[in-house]
Protein backbone atom coordinates (compact mmCIF):
# COMPACT_ATOMS: atom_id res chain seq x y z
CA UNK A 1 0.00 0.00 0.00
CA UNK A 2 1.24 3.34 -0.93
CA UNK A 3 3.63 2.26 -3.82
CA UNK A 4 2.77 3.43 -7.16
CA UNK A 5 2.24 1.14 -9.75
CA UNK A 6 3.21 3.99 -12.54
CA UNK A 7 6.64 4.39 -12.90
CA UNK A 8 6.78 7.49 -14.52
CA UNK A 9 4.92 8.97 -11.39
CA UNK A 10 7.51 7.44 -9.18
CA UNK A 11 10.28 9.54 -11.21
CA UNK A 12 8.14 12.64 -11.06
CA UNK A 13 8.04 12.53 -7.39
CA UNK A 14 11.35 11.88 -6.73
CA UNK A 15 12.00 14.96 -8.97
CA UNK A 16 9.99 17.03 -7.43
CA UNK A 17 11.67 16.10 -3.81
CA UNK A 18 14.72 16.88 -5.56
CA UNK A 19 13.66 20.56 -6.16
CA UNK A 20 12.90 20.96 -2.87
CA UNK A 21 9.59 19.52 -2.31
CA UNK A 22 6.78 20.97 -3.50
CA UNK A 23 7.28 24.54 -2.33
CA UNK A 24 10.42 24.72 -3.67
CA UNK A 25 8.89 23.77 -6.78
CA UNK A 26 6.12 26.24 -7.03
CA UNK A 27 9.43 28.29 -6.34
CA UNK A 28 11.01 27.59 -9.31
CA UNK A 29 8.09 27.96 -11.42
CA UNK A 30 6.65 31.77 -9.71
CA UNK A 31 10.45 32.71 -11.14
CA UNK A 32 9.14 32.13 -14.51
CA UNK A 33 5.59 33.64 -14.05
CA UNK A 34 3.83 30.37 -14.09
CA UNK A 35 3.15 30.54 -9.96
CA UNK A 36 -0.58 31.08 -10.45
CA UNK A 37 -0.91 27.81 -12.61
CA UNK A 38 1.55 25.75 -9.99
CA UNK A 39 -0.26 27.02 -7.15
CA UNK A 40 -3.35 25.78 -8.75
CA UNK A 41 -2.66 22.27 -8.81
CA UNK A 42 -2.39 22.19 -5.33
CA UNK A 43 -5.06 20.23 -3.12
CA UNK A 44 -7.23 21.13 -5.72
CA UNK A 45 -9.52 18.94 -8.07
CA UNK A 46 -9.87 22.23 -10.98
CA UNK A 47 -6.15 21.79 -12.28
CA UNK A 48 -5.05 24.84 -14.72
CA UNK A 49 -3.23 23.18 -17.55
CA UNK A 50 0.43 23.83 -18.26
CA UNK A 51 1.93 23.36 -21.68
CA UNK A 52 5.60 21.85 -22.63
CA UNK A 53 7.09 25.18 -23.22
CA UNK A 54 5.99 26.59 -20.19
CA UNK A 55 7.43 23.40 -18.67
CA UNK A 56 10.62 24.03 -21.00
CA UNK A 57 10.80 27.42 -19.70
CA UNK A 58 10.31 26.66 -15.98
CA UNK A 59 12.84 23.72 -15.91
CA UNK A 60 15.48 24.77 -18.43
CA UNK A 61 17.14 21.72 -21.72
CA UNK A 62 19.21 20.80 -18.82
CA UNK A 63 17.07 19.99 -16.45
CA UNK A 64 14.61 18.06 -19.13
CA UNK A 65 17.17 16.24 -20.38
CA UNK A 66 18.54 14.67 -17.04
CA UNK A 67 15.05 13.58 -16.58
CA UNK A 68 14.01 12.31 -19.71
CA UNK A 69 18.12 10.57 -19.44
CA UNK A 70 16.25 8.55 -16.43
CA UNK A 71 13.55 6.59 -18.75
CA UNK A 72 14.99 7.29 -22.18
CA UNK A 73 12.91 10.43 -23.45
CA UNK A 74 14.15 13.56 -25.31
CA UNK A 75 13.88 17.31 -23.36
CA UNK A 76 10.99 17.44 -25.38
CA UNK A 77 8.87 14.62 -24.76
CA UNK A 78 9.91 14.94 -21.12
CA UNK A 79 8.96 18.18 -21.46
CA UNK A 80 5.12 17.02 -22.70
CA UNK A 81 4.77 14.15 -20.34
CA UNK A 82 5.53 16.65 -17.20
CA UNK A 83 2.95 18.52 -18.54
CA UNK A 84 0.89 16.14 -17.63
CA UNK A 85 2.07 14.33 -14.72
CA UNK A 86 3.47 17.36 -12.72
CA UNK A 87 0.02 18.74 -12.11
CA UNK A 88 -1.77 15.38 -11.39
CA UNK A 89 1.33 14.41 -9.05
CA UNK A 90 1.48 17.70 -7.15
CA UNK A 91 -2.45 17.50 -6.45
CA UNK A 92 -2.08 13.97 -4.62
CA UNK A 93 0.93 14.97 -3.07
CA UNK A 94 -0.79 18.39 -1.05
CA UNK A 95 -4.30 16.67 -0.97
CA UNK A 96 -4.62 17.84 2.21
CA UNK A 97 -3.95 21.86 0.84
CA UNK A 98 -0.90 21.76 2.46
CA UNK A 99 3.00 22.71 0.47
CA UNK A 100 5.76 22.06 3.31
CA UNK A 101 8.98 22.63 2.57
CA UNK A 102 10.23 19.44 3.42
CA UNK A 103 7.64 17.01 1.89
CA UNK A 104 6.94 14.14 4.02
CA UNK A 105 7.22 11.50 1.92
CA UNK A 106 5.71 8.71 3.89
CA UNK A 107 2.57 6.90 2.58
Amino acid sequence: MGHSDNPAESIVKGFIQEQGGVSGLISKFEKEGLGPIVRSWVGKDEKQPISAGQIHRALGFETLQKLGAKVGLSADATAEALSELLPKTVGTLTAGGATRARWDWRY
